[in-house]
């Protein structure tokens, strides 16, 4: 973790900036706040620092991954945003502080998801820090993972199995779409905007992000149990009250754990091929697992 945090946050700061001057502050006033108050001085920024990572691995300059990063972190806003409705989760905390439907109201809040979403797109196509082939590489990528066979797939599937019995198979297809897919995206983006890897490479770092996206869903199930509240940021203990399956419910709490720590072995193993300009990431992977938030 200490081998990560100066990196961490300095990516957290620098997204944070550029999420600060490309979100609009005009008219309409009370949608424009609601995506800054969404979107703005909160989260870890995992994904934001998957990409810059990433890119910097085929010498990437971090003005020319901005635009990637940013896009990304307002498509992970925009998908918390519509989580917590009434209609999903209906959860009234989050990142410490109320919900956006909770802060303004529920029709805003969709609105604000759905602004959100598509000034995305728009900012990746206005990058003219990078090819356009760059650019349209990434707009196909980040669109796929959070259409409806990737993050918004993953919720139906998510919401339709409220209540049931999912076999491990099951929850993992689940969360390969519901979370893991927006997390290879980020580690694509930072790829994608260079068009220099190679399909090893790209093979690698796929997997790479694989594994950690899936230890990201595993080590989030063992906080809903061990974790509190005011650590959290959100409601604990959410998913024993929806009865939804979980990794420890079926692998155990100590055999969560395991698989965690196996998807992380994976995750460095994938790296191999990369000398220690990739120890960010390598880190960055032990950060997912021991992260106590």
């Amino acid at each position: 973790m200490s081998g990560l945090q100066p990196p961490l946050d300095h990516y957290r700061s620098r997204v944070e900036s550029a999420l600060e001057t490309l979100l609009p502050n005009s008219e309409p006033h009370t949608l424009h706040l609601a995506m800054r108050y969404a979107t703005l001085d909160g989260g870890k920024r995992v994904r934001a620092t998957l990409t810059y990572l990433t890119g910097s691995l085929f010498e990437q300059s971090e003005p020319s991954l901005d635009a990637a990063a940013a896009a990304i972190e307002m498509v992970h806003a925009y998908s918390l945003i519509h989580d917590d409705l009434p209609a999903m989760d209906d959860d009234d905390l989050r990142r410490g502080k109320p919900t956006t439907h909770i802060k303004f109201d529920e029709a805003t809040a969709i609105l604000a998801g759905d602004a959100l979403q598509t000034l995305a797109f728009e900012i990746l196509a206005a990058n003219s820090e990078i090819e356009q082939r760059a650019r349209l590489n990434q707009i196909t990528e980040l669109a796929q993972a959070s259409g409806s066979v990737g993050m918004v797939g993953g919720q139906m599937i998510d919401i339709e199995a409220t209540g049931q019995q999912q076999s491990l198979k099951q929850l993992q297809q689940m969360h390969a779409m519901k979370t893991g897919a927006l997390i290879r995206a980020a580690v694509r983006l930072g790829y994608l905007a260079s068009g220099n890897a190679t399909r090893q490479q790209q093979q690698a770092l796929d997997l790479y992000a694989e594994s950690i996206g899936l230890a990201f869903q595993i080590r989030d199930d063992i906080l809903d149990i061990e974790s509190d509240t005011e650590t959290l940021g959100k409601p604990q203990g959410s998913d024993l009250a929806a009865n939804k399956s979980t990794y420890p419910a079926l692998l155990g709490l100590d055999g969560a754990k395991a698989m965690a720590a196996t998807l992380h072995q994976q995750a460095l193993e994938a790296l191999d091929i990369f000398d220690e300009k990739a120890d960010p990431l390598r880190n960055l992977s032990s950060y997912i697992i021991d992260r106590i938030q």
